[in-house]
C-alpha cells in the first residue's frame, strides 16, 4: 500500500478516506492532553471534507480491562453501568469541543465481539497463536491474577518502600515482581502467591520481516520508524493476548474462563465502530477494509502506543487477511507552561473545566497554530495562549470584517462592489490556497496558520493604508470606500474558508454574515455585487482572569488529602512524606553533593522509566541511570545543571554501571530534578 503524503494538486482528486483517533479509556474524564489528538484529527477530517472527499471519522470508548472492573467495584456499580456513564460524558465533551465524529461507539459492543472472534480464529487457523503455561502473581483474597502495576513492595536494591512490581522509582532498578521484598497486592493488601495458568500468545516474531519492510514504506514517519527499529532489531517477543477470569471483556472462543486482553480488541474497535456506521448508513464496509482496498486508512495516535499500532496491529491485520493502514500519524504529549500537567498547579485541566471558563475555539486555534507532523511535544503556554488568540483571531482576522462591514452599508443596503479594486492582492490570497491545502494535508497545521496569518497581515496593511474611515468623510469618495471595504470583506471570506477546519463555529457565523457557504473550491472566486448581512461580533477576547480562574478551579477540584489513603497535593500542609529516622551531623557530612552538568542524555533500551545521563562534575564525567523518564525527554536535559551524590558506591544494573545518583523531588504527578542557581559551576560542592 503506497505512502499517501499528498501534494496540493493530488489532494483535489476524489478520495475515499477512513480516519480514527485512539480510543479513550472508559474510566476517566477527557483532559487537554487527550484533546491534542482529537482536535488534530478533527481538523484534518474537516479539511478533507471541505475539499470534497468522502471521509469518515470514527472512534469509540475503550471499555475493557481489569482497571474498569475494579473501578466499577469501587463505585458499587456494574462495569456496564460505568462505561455507559463515562461514554455519555466523553461524547458531551467531544461535542462541545466541536469534534465531529461520524460515529462514536464502544469496544463493549456486539460488532467488536464478532470481529475479535473472527480475527482471533483466523490467526489461530493460520498457525499464529501459541498456547503455553505461565506463572504469575495471584491475589488469594481477590482470586485475581495481578499485573505488575498491581503489586507493591520494598525495592530489592535500595530498600525503598512502596515500589511497583517492575521498577523502582527511587533508584531506577528494574526487577521481576517476585524479587520485591514483602510484596503485597495493591488491590487487597494480601501477599501474592505464584500460580500457573494457560495463556494464548500471538506469534509476532513470525512477522518480523514484513514489519521491517512495512515500517520503512512510509506508513510511519522516519522518526517513528527508527524507534520501531529498536524493537525489531532486538528481536520481537510473542505477545500475550489473554487474561484470566475475573476480567471485564470478551471471552476467547473455545477457552472458558480466558478473555481477550484489552489491547487485542481495542484497535479492532476501529473496525467495529465503522461497521456500526456502515450498517446504519448503508456504506460498504469491504470498500474500506478489504485486503485489496483502494480506500485510505489513517490512525491518529500518541507516541506512547506506537508499538500496538505499528507492530501488533498491522501484523494481526495481515494474518487475518485485512488491509493495513496507509499511515499511522503520531503526535507528542502536551505540557502546560513548559512542564508536565500538574493537578497541584491546576494545569491538569479536564475538558469540562476548560469549557466552564473558555471558548473551545480558542484551544482549537492555539493547538493548530503549534501542531506539526512531527512527534515533538506541544506546550500550552497560558500567557502565549491569551496573546496569540487575541492577536490573531480577534485582532487580525475578525478585525478585517468589523472594520469594513459598516462602510459597505448604504441606505440600509449592504452590497459588495461589482469589481475587485486590487486584483494582485486578491490573487495573492487565492494563490495561497493550494499551499495552505498542502500543509493541512500533511498535518503541518502550524505552517498553514502562518500562511493564513500572513494573508491577514497583508489585508490589514492594505486597509490601514487606504484608511476608509477617513475616505468616508470625503465627498465623492463613496465608490473608493466601497471598493476598499468590499475587497477587505472578500479577503476576510478567503481567510475564513482556510480557517474553517479549525474554527467551525466562527466559520458558521461568517457564513451567515456573508450569505455564502464558504466552499473551498479549487479556485476561490470573489463575491461581487453580493448582498451581505449586518456584521455581528463573532468572538470575544480571551480574558486573563478567566484563564486564572480555570487554573484555580483545577486546584480546588482536587480531593482533600487523606494521609492514610492518598498523597496530598504538594502545596498542602499534608504533602510531605513522613520524616525518616534522625541521623547525626557526622553521618550527613559523609554525603558528597556536587553540582553536575548533564552533557548527554539518552533513552535506555528495554527500560520503561530510566534515562542514561552523562554528568560533568568538573573535569570528570560520571554515568548515571535515573528513573526520570516519565517527566523528561533527553533533549530537555542536555546542558542543564543538577545535583548529584558523588560518593555513592557504583552499582551494577542490568543496563550498565551507575556511578552516582541525581537528586529529584517526586509526587504522584511526576519527578522533578533539583536544579542549582545558574551561577553554580560543575564540580562545586553543595553545602
Amino acid at each position: 500500500m503506497p505512502n499517501t503524503t499528498l501534494s496540493a494538486d493530488t489532494a483535489s482528486k476524489p478520495r475515499k478516506i477512513l480516519v480514527t483517533s485512539a480510543l479513550p479509556y472508559a474510566n476517566g474524564s477527557i483532559h487537554l492532553g487527550h484533546l491534542v489528538e482529537y482536535i488534530q484529527t478533527d481538523i484534518w477530517v474537516r479539511f478533507q471534507k471541505a475539499r470534497g472527499h468522502e471521509c469518515y471519522y470514527v472512534c469509540a470508548d475503550d471499555a475493557h480491562g481489569t482497571a474498569i472492573m475494579l473501578k466499577a467495584e469501587e463505585l458499587g456499580i456494574t462495569p456496564e453501568a460505568l462505561i455507559e456513564q463515562v461514554k455519555a460524558e466523553h461524547e458531551r465533551d467531544f461535542a462541545d469541543f466541536l469534534i465531529r465524529f461520524d460515529n462514536y461507539h464502544s469496544t463493549h459492543a456486539e460488532e467488536n465481539r464478532v470481529f475479535a472472534n473472527e480475527i482471533y480464529t483466523r490467526l489461530k487457523n493460520n498457525g499464529h497463536i501459541a498456547e503455553r503455561e505461565i506463572t504469575q502473581a495471584f491475589d488469594p483474597e481477590k482470586n485475581l491474577f495481578l499485573a505488575d502495576r498491581y503489586i507493591k513492595g520494598t525495592c530489592p536494591k535500595c530498600k525503598t518502600d512502596d515500589q511497583y512490581g517492575d521498577n523502582c522509582e527511587a533508584c531506577g532498578a528494574t526487577y521481576a515482581p517476585t524479587d520485591l521484598i514483602d510484596p503485597v497486592s495493591a488491590i487487597s493488601g494480601a501477599t501474592p502467591i505464584e500460580k500457573q495458568s494457560t495463556h494464548y500468545f500471538f506469534k509476532l516474531p513470525e512477522f518480523e520481516s514484513f514489519l521491517k519492510d512495512w515500517t520503512r514504506a512510509g506508513h510511519v514517519s522516519k522518526e517513528i520508524a527508527n524507534k520501531l527499529a529498536e524493537w525489531l532489531d532486538s528481536g520481537l517477543q510473542e505477545w500475550d493476548i489473554s487474561r484470566d477470569a475475573p476480567y471485564f471483556g470478551f471471552e476467547i472462543p473455545d477457552a472458558p474462563g480466558k478473555y481477550f486482553y484489552v489491547w487485542l480488541d481495542a484497535p479492532i474497535g476501529y473496525m467495529a465502530s465503522f461497521k456500526n456506521l456502515c450498517d446504519r448508513e448503508g456504506i460498504d464496509f469491504d470498500t474500506y477494509w478489504a485486503k485489496d482496498s483502494e480506500a485510505e486508512l489513517y490512525h491518529f495516535i500518541g507516541k506512547d502506543i506506537v508499538n500496538f499500532h505499528a507492530l501488533f496491529w498491522p501484523a494481526m491485520l495481515t494474518s487475518a487477511n485485512y488491509r493495513t493502514p496507509n499511515k499511522v500519524c503520531v503526535h507528542g504529549f502536551l505540557t502546560v507552561n513548559g512542564k508536565k500537567m500538574s493537578k497541584s498547579r491546576g494545569t491538569f485541566i479536564n475538558a469540562r473545566n476548560y469549557l466552564n471558563f473558555l471558548e473551545p475555539e480558542y484551544l482549537r486555534y492555539y493547538f493548530a497554530a503549534k501542531l506539526s507532523s512531527s512527534v515533538e511535544d506541544l506546550d500550552l503556554n497560558l500567557d502565549d495562549f491569551i496573546q496569540r488568540v487575541n492577536s490573531d483571531v480577534v485582532g487580525k482576522v475578525v478585525n478585517i470584517a468589523s472594520r469594513c462591514a459598516k462602510f459597505v452599508t448604504r441606505d440600509g443596503d449592504a452590497t459588495l462592489a461589482a469589481s475587485i479594486g486590487e486584483p494582485a492582492l486578491w490573487q495573492q490570497a487565492v494563490d495561497a490556497g493550494e499551499v495552505i491545502a498542502g500543509h493541512y494535508e500533511n498535518r503541518d497545521f502550524g505552517k498553514a496558520v502562518r500562511e493564513i496569518m500572513a494573508l491577514a497581515d497583508a489585508a490589514n496593511e492594505y486597509i490601514a493604508a487606504k484608511e476608509p474611515w477617513k475616505l468616508a468623510k470625503q465627498e465623492g469618495a463613496e465608490a473608493e470606500v466601497q471598493a476598499v471595504c468590499s475587497l477587505g470583506i472578500n479577503l476576510f471570506r478567503a481567510l475564513m474558508i482556510y480557517l474553517k477546519p479549525i474554527l467551525p463555529n466562527m466559520a458558521e457565523q461568517s457564513s451567515l454574515f456573508l450569505n455564502d457557504a464558504l466552499v473551498w473550491a479549487d479556485t476561490i472566486e470573489p463575491l461581487l455585487n453580493h448582498r451581505i448581512e449586518v456584521f455581528k461580533p463573532m468572538v470575544k477576547r480571551v480574558e486573563k482572569d478567566k484563564v486564572a480562574a480555570m487554573v484555580e478551579a483545577g486546584i480546588q477540584a482536587q480531593p482533600a488529602a487523606q494521609a492514610s489513603k492518598e498523597p496530598a497535593t504538594p502545596d498542602s500542609p499534608l504533602a510531605a512524606e513522613p520524616l525518616a529516622d534522625e541521623i547525626s551531623f557526622e553521618d550527613f557530612i559523609k554525603v558528597d553533593l556536587r553540582v553536575a552538568r548533564i552533557v548527554a542524555a539518552s533513552h535506555v533500551e528495554g527500560a520503561s522509566k530510566l534515562l542514561q545521563l552523562t554528568l560533568d562534575i568538573g573535569g570528570e564525567t560520571r554515568n548515571v541511570f535515573s528513573g526520570i523518564k516519565s517527566s523528561y525527554q533527553p533533549e530537555q536535559l542536555e546542558g542543564r545543571l543538577t545535583v548529584m551524590v558523588a560518593n555513592l558506591a557504583a552499582r551494577k544494573m542490568r543496563f550498565g554501571i551507575s556511578e552516582g545518583m541525581v537528586l529529584a523531588a517526586g509526587d504522584d504527578e511526576g519527578i522533578y530534578l533539583l536544579e542549582p542557581d545558574s551561577g553554580a559551576q560543575p564540580g562545586q560542592r553543595v553545602t
